[in-house]
Order: C-alpha cells, then sequence, then structure tokens
C-alpha cells in the first residue's frame, strides 16, 4: 500500500487558487468536491459549508465528528457578521467536588468520560441550516452518508494521523472494533466505512437535531457514558438540541484591515490580543528573520499567559474582553518583549488540543462563512457508543480542576475553547475567511498567517506555506523548512529550540481581490486538502 514519510508534509507549495465566483477551501480534497458540488448546484455559502463538514466528519475520523462543537462566522453580502457558538456544555452534575470525588486531582484525561461535554456541533449545524441555508440536509449530507455507508479511500496525511493515534485506539475496545484492523491503523488507499455513522447522519437529516439530542440516539449515548462513570443526564442532551446561539463578533484592527473572531469561550480573544502586540512593531521587510520569530514567540508567550489565567465561558470571566483588547493592554504588553533574549516562558499547563477541520466558503451571492469543527484531541476521547456510532470529543479536558479558576468545570457550563473561524474586513466590506487548525497552536498561527498577508505582502498560497515556529511549555518549535542558520541565533537570545517532527497545524483561506473581484484562495500543502472554485 501507499505509504508516506513525514517531511512529505511540509512541503513542497502549490499555486494560488483563482475563481470568478466562488470557492472553497478544506482540509481534505473529498470535503472541498462536497462543497463544490453544492455550490455548482446553486446551494449558497453555508450549503456548501455543511456539505463539506458533514463528509469531514467521515472522511477525517481523527479530526472531527458529529460529536464534536463548532464554531461559525458568516458574513451575509452587504450585512454585519453573526457569531454562532456551538460548543457543549458540561453535565449538571459536574463539579470540581464530583471529579475530585471520582478520583481525579490535577486535570481531567482526554479518555474520561467527564471530559467528554455534551457535543453542540449538531445544534450549531440545524440552527445554521435553519436560518441561512437553501437545500434540503439529506441533500447537502448525500457525500458524508455515500462515504460512511460504502466506504471512501483513506488519505495520505489522514493515514499519518491514523498511524500517530493507533497506540491510544488500540486501547479502547470499541475504538479498535471501529478503526483499526486485527489491532493496526488503516493505511493510504485502504477503504474504511462508518455505517452507524451514516444512519445518525441520515437521522439528522429526517428528523433535524431532535435526532441527536433526544430519542434513541440520546438515550444511547447517556447509557454508554454513564457505564463509563460520566455524570451525564438525558435531561442533559435535551438541553443542548437547541443549545448553539448567535453573539456578536469580537474584532481588533490589524495594518489597516478589521479581523474579527467569535468571542469566549473561543481563544480567538488571545489571537486578537497577539495581534495587538505585534501592531506595535514594524514587521515588514525590513526585519530579520530572527527577530521575526523571536518577536512573534515572545508576543505569543503574553497572549497565552492571559488566555490560560483569564478566557472561560464569559459568564465566569473575571477581566473584561474590552479590557483585554484595549490598545494600554497591548503597549504594555509589548513594552515586556525584549528583542534580543528571550523572556522565562509562561508555561503552557492545560492538556494539550490538536486536532480539527476548518473550511472556508464564498459563494457566488458574496457570502462568506468560517467554519471550524473539532473534537479536541485525535478521535477525541476516544470513546464511541458502539450502538450509535457515535465518537465523542474530549473538549471538557480543558476544564481546570482549581475551585475559584474561571475555568473551573462546574454544571451547565462551557470549557475554553481553542477552535477560532476568522473573517477580515476592509472598509466595512467583507474581505474574506480565513482559519488556521493546531490546537493551541491557533491564535500563532492566525497571528503569522496575516502578518504573512500584511507586513510581508506575501500571496494567499505563499502566507499559508509559510515556515511556522510556536513557542509552548518553554520551547520554541521550528518546522525543518527554516534555514539551518536560524536555529543558532535564535538558541543565542536563550530559546531553548527544537525541531517539529510533525508539521505545526494546517489553513485555509480565500479572500476577494478589491481590484479584480476575482477570489483567491489557498489550502494548506500539510494537509491532504484543497481550494477549488469556478
Amino acid at each position: 500500500m501507499i505509504t508516506t514519510h513525514r517531511s512529505t508534509f511540509f512541503g513542497p507549495s502549490r499555486p494560488t487558487l483563482f475563481a470568478r465566483d466562488a470557492a472553497i477551501a478544506t482540509s481534505h480534497p473529498l470535503a472541498t468536491a462536497a462543497g463544490l458540488e453544492v455550490l455548482q448546484a446553486g446551494g449558497n455559502a453555508m450549503d456548501a459549508a455543511l456539505a463539506a463538514v458533514a463528509a469531514q466528519c467521515v472522511v477525517e475520523p481523527a479530526m472531527t465528528g458529529i460529536g464534536g462543537d463548532c464554531f461559525v462566522l458568516y458574513a451575509p453580502k452587504g450585512k454585519p457578521t453573526v457569531a454562532l457558538n456551538g460548543s457543549g456544555r458540561a453535565p449538571m452534575a459536574a463539579s470540581v467536588a464530583a471529579l475530585k470525588a471520582a478520583g481525579l486531582t490535577t486535570e481531567i484525561p482526554r479518555t474520561s468520560p467527564h471530559a467528554v461535554t455534551v457535543p453542540g456541533a449538531i445544534s450549531a449545524w440545524t440552527r445554521l441550516h435553519a436560518d441561512y441555508a437553501t437545500l434540503p440536509l439529506d441533500r447537502l449530507f448525500a457525500r458524508a452518508i455515500d462515504y460512511a455507508e460504502n466506504g471512501y479511500p483513506i488519505a495520505q496525511r489522514v493515514a499519518f494521523d491514523w498511524a500517530d493515534d493507533a497506540p491510544l485506539l488500540v486501547q479502547d475496545a470499541n475504538a479498535s472494533a471501529f478503526f483499526l484492523k486485527d489491532g493496526k491503523p488503516l493505511v493510504a488507499g485502504d477503504r474504511h466505512a462508518q455505517p452507524l455513522l451514516g444512519q445518525r447522519l441520515r437521522d439528522i437529516a429526517a428528523h433535524g437535531a431532535a435526532a441527536f439530542y433526544e430519542g434513541a440516539t440520546a438515550q444511547s449515548l447517556v447509557r454508554y457514558l454513564n457505564s463509563l462513570g460520566g455524570l451525564h443526564t438525558e435531561e442533559d442532551f435535551a438541553a443542548m438540541k437547541d443549545g448553539a446561539f448567535y453573539t456578536t463578533p469580537i474584532a481588533t484592527e490589524y495594518r489597516g484591515y478589521t479581523v474579527e473572531e467569535c468571542p469566549p469561550n473561543g481563544q480567538g480573544l488571545a489571537a486578537l490580543m497577539l495581534l495587538n502586540i505585534l501592531r506595535e512593531f514594524d514587521l515588514g521587510e525590513g526585519m530579520s528573520l530572527a527577530d521575526r520569530v523571536h518577536l512573534h514567540a515572545e508576543a505569543g508567550k503574553l497572549a497565552y499567559y492571559n488566555r490560560d489565567a483569564l478566557l472561560a465561558d464569559p459568564a465566569a470571566m473575571t477581566v473584561p474582553v474590552e479590557t483585554l483588547l484595549s490598545r494600554d493592554t497591548a503597549r504594555r504588553l509589548a513594552a515586556r518583549i525584549d528583542m534580543g533574549r528571550a523572556l522565562p516562558p509562561a508555561l503552557w499547563d492545560e492538556p494539550e488540543h490538536k486536532d480539527t477541520v476548518y473550511i472556508s466558503v464564498v459563494d457566488r451571492d458574496g457570502n462568506m462563512v468560517s467554519f471550524i469543527n473539532s473534537l479536541f484531541h485525535g478521535y477525541g476521547s476516544t470513546r464511541i457508543d458502539p450502538e450509535t456510532g457515535v465518537l465523542l470529543h474530549s473538549r471538557g479536558a480543558s476544564f481546570r480542576l482549581i475551585e475559584g479558576h474561571p475555568n473551573a468545570i462546574a454544571g451547565g457550563k462551557r470549557p475554553m475553547h481553542t477552535i477560532i473561524p476568522g473573517l477580515l474586513r476592509k472598509d466595512g466590506e467583507a474581505l474574506g475567511v480565513f482559519g488556521v487548525m493546531g490546537g493551541q497552536y491557533q491564535a500563532s498561527g492566525q497571528a503569522a498567517l496575516l502578518s504573512g498577508l500584511f507586513d510581508r505582502h506575501l500571496d494567499v498560497q505563499m502566507a499559508v506555506d509559510a515556515p511556522r515556529a510556536f513557542a509552548h511549555d518553554g520551547v520554541l518549535e521550528i518546522e525543518p523548512t527554516w534555514p539551518e542558520s536560524l536555529r543558532a541565533e535564535l538558541e543565542a537570545r536563550g530559546h531553548t529550540v527544537t525541531t517539529a517532527v510533525e508539521p505545526l497545524g494546517g489553513a485555509q483561506i480565500i479572500l476577494r481581490d478589491p481590484a479584480s473581484g476575482f477570489l483567491l484562495a489557498g489550502s494548506d500543502p500539510r494537509k491532504d486538502g484543497c481550494a477549488m472554485g469556478f
């Protein structure tokens, strides 16, 4: 069978896609094709996004699923952006005391039933479909259902991630049965099917969110979670049926562009804070490579330190978002950066979160969708209900077990989220949609992408392809595509530098060129996906 070496995913590049009427970019070619098919059939951007994400829940099982969460930014042509929060809540019986009584002390393990908040994705999808889509769900889910029931070919990067997560999958009998063959991961070119997932999609297409949050599916999921020690109830699931809700985006200005993000409990706040810090410096072509990487690392550490201490369900936050996004806050943080040396690291003490899919769509009418759906870790909690085929996420692993912490677990509370769709405006008009996958890297990745576009004036695909670096947990990780001399320069400033053995995240972006009106789209070669349009 086909095999792929790790270094394959660091390049080479591909050209920027130019499209006249509509475009879509995702991390998997079958998902991109599913969305493009809908656009060509007359569907709008939301139709295409829903078709693509449903396909990704089948063909990228490590990254996303109907048992996950979802955040969306939607810019209808000529109208303000709306943000949708599709993140689930902890069971009402959950509390720091309850979990400590269950034997948890410092963190919630990813495979624990307590890491499973009630999934919010289906509530989000059905809300968006009712409010903005034009085609019926059975039409939008058609490709996903076909792939689930009749099988799909495993792509190369998907196979790479499958192999990485196999040691954990083998520890769960249900996960092994669904995702391994004789205890071994499937490889690129193998066929994989999930007929139970296909049936769930058929049920949701026919009966809406109730097919997931009420009735036989919800009852089965609650029984399964309870058998593992979970505190979930049918009432917890039923409450999430209409749990996805609209909110107002938060924003900042960067080099003359407005950058919009979903508000907390997502970490879009950290991305905006990071951009605000970078805005205090000149990152043009006159800045050396070592200075640029050092500055991004130091600014990222400051933004993430604040995120870890303060970001949570907004009902529990103690510092207003407006304060954190103020120019005064940015200037005070920027003043702490020493361009000659690395500061003591702001240690990351949350669980790592890596696995997500992101979708950009712009339709022929100019509507723009920035859509992100996630299981949190690879294969989420690895807990899959054998009766329903629903793989459950691990988003609750980001809760803290510290009484009084803004992100401490509590009944009905939403955890801090890393998944952040982004949207750009220029002079009030929606210019494009973008997103970076990669868990905790996402905020840093967005800042690097936008800096590449607006400080270095890279074209869309070049900005996506550019080598990446990420400072976390006291280490500055750099991709192997950086020049060898960079490492020594960074180490001389006090950084502990390591070379990434896996690509740092992935990205998709679509921008409308104001001069020509054409769409420019890029998709990350670190993933299997592509951008397509017409």
